[in-house]
């Protein structure tokens, strides 16, 4: 949005203001950071027509926005090097080629803008009195006559009202200049040093051009931003959450904006990178229950969550091979054939006293289902148990299907994710032996007696502890709250000033 100030800071012909324009790289970030925000927490397109993620920019949201803006761009205009200038001034002997170099922005009073959503458009933006002040050195040459000097430019009572129509373009948001207006105060450009003196009078009687050069290019130059930004957003198809799944950044309809907020309606599907395909399970409809009083909702189905643990699944990562040295000392049962005779009587009669090894793996997709303040989780998990004859020769014993079902309730607390896990249930069938049937029943207890003194204890103690929430591309959240729903959770949330994620080149 602020674009049209790097456009104003010196007298220049059209060719080198358009070029001064396309160098304000620390503008255009800022505009790329207010869209990212509007994109926080991921956007994707799926299969399906209901949307499995919701996010909400209040008014509030917005106009905090708007200050960091205000609070960066004031830093970050003070170390601009500005690029250099030529042109030429026609006076009365002859035309003076000069060029404007070494320039920074010494002083910059940039009041806070105006900003407030348009119902059905997008947001409006008004910036009044804005004023630069930029010294540097300049070289002039007349025919054989060459001279050098510094100077000071002042531009001020820089006005600019405009509005950004927010839409749906191809599945993805697009931002439009639907009106832009801008006018200056007024410029005064000081030379100092060498013949100043000389070309001094010449230089203000251009002044009330350089003005009308300056604002006929402020609009031009937003609208080159916003395309700027399009570009980026048109890209961005895709999001790598790691080297196994990736989400899909697609919109699913156009972008709502109402009196004070914005809301994008999003899908959001995971899919494997190895070998990317639909769940069989498609999204629920709900509403998101947004908070005014927060600067960012955001709504997340349990279809999210589960595409998710099938992308994973699909990518065959869901697997461990367990040995016994990963088997606590003090366990009663160690892998190994002899001691799983308490449990399975003819394993060591046809496998004396050799070291075992289990792969256990997901039998199908993990499903997550949230239901008014708790979330259910079922697993389906198969274990295939196995004597090791040699390092590389195992011999395959029975494979054990087990079906899993926890309940687990959390909260945010000072920022932490906290909560506790129980078990509903646990079964255990023999899917398939090559040592003839045996009663489960045994193993089945033991699981359950593991489970219950060792797994949950020291996973409830870590949630007890408080895990970290999850940062999105360097965003810092604050004072948020969750609340699950049925077939979704939300959470509202503040963010924290993100000065170092627009100082990097992240955007």
């Amino acid at each position: 949005m602020y674009e049209t100030y790097i456009p104003v800071y010196t007298p220049v012909e059209a060719t080198s203001l358009d070029h001064f324009c396309r160098s304000s790289k620390s503008v255009v970030k800022a505009k790329m950071w207010l869209v990212n925000t509007f994109l926080l927490m991921g956007i994707t397109q799926i299969h399906a027509d209901y949307p499995a993620l919701q996010a909400v920019l209040s008014q509030k949201g917005l106009q905090k926005v708007s200050h960091w803006m205000t609070d960066w761009l004031q830093k970050e205009l003070s170390t601009i090097k500005l690029p250099e200038v030529r042109g030429s001034v026609d006076i009365v002997l002859g035309s003076v080629y000069y060029v404007l170099h070494d320039m920074t922005v010494v002083r910059c009073d940039l009041p806070e803008p105006s900003v407030a959503f348009l119902e059905g458009t997008g947001v409006s933006l008004q910036v009044s009195g804005l004023s630069l002040a930029i010294s540097g050195r300049w070289n002039t040459e007349f025919g054989i006559i060459h001279d050098s000097g510094w100077f000071d430019l002042a531009v001020y009572t820089i006005n600019l009202k405009t509005l950004l129509e927010f839409q749906s373009t191809e599945e993805h948001l697009s931002i439009s200049t639907v009106i832009c207006s801008a006018d200056v105060g007024g410029v005064q450009v000081h030379f100092h040093g060498g013949a100043s003196f000389f070309f001094q009078p010449f230089v203000e009687g251009f002044s009330g051009r350089i003005t009308e050069m300056i604002r006929e290019r402020i609009c031009p130059g937003i609208q080159s931003g916003i395309e700027n930004i399009n570009e980026v957003l048109a890209a961005s198809e895709t999001v790598k959450m790691d080297p196994y799944v990736y989400l899909n950044i697609s919109l699913t309809d156009s972008p709502v904006v109402f009196e004070n907020g914005f809301e994008l309606n999003v899908k959001g599907e995971f899919y494997s990178s190895s070998s990317p395909s639909e769940p069989p399970f498609s999204p629920n409809h709900f509403e998101l229950p947004w908070k005014a009083d927060y600067m960012l909702s955001v709504g997340m189905s349990d279809f999210c969550v589960n595409s998710a643990a099938f992308a994973y699944l699909k990518s065959g990562v869901l697997n461990i091979t367990i040995e016994d040295d990963m088997i606590p000392k003090a366990s009663p049962i160690h892998l190994n054939t002899s001691q799983f005779g308490i449990l399975i009587p003819q394993l060591p009669k046809l496998y004396p006293d050799m070291e075992m090894e289990v792969l256990l793996y997901a039998s199908d997709t993990p499903l997550i289902s949230f239901n008014q303040t708790m979330i259910n989780v079922d697993l389906s998990a198969a274990a295939k148990f196995y004597a090791i004859k040699t390092s590389n020769d195992l011999i395959p014993l029975f494979r054990l299907d087990m079906q899993y079902s926890f309940i687990a309730k959390v909260q945010i607390d000072n920022q932490l994710l906290k909560g506790v896990l129980k078990m509903k249930n646990l079964t255990i069938l023999l899917g398939s032996t090559e040592i003839e049937k045996f009663d489960v029943a045994p193993i089945e207890r033991m699981v359950k007696l593991a489970m219950s003194s060792f797994v949950l204890p020291k996973m409830n103690a870590r949630l007890q502890e408080g895990l970290p929430l999850p940062r999105v591309k360097g965003f810092n959240l604050s004072n948020s709250v969750m609340t699950i729903e049925n077939g979704f959770l939300f959470v509202a949330t503040d963010i924290i000033s993100p000065f170092d994620f627009l100082q990097s080149d992240k955007l």
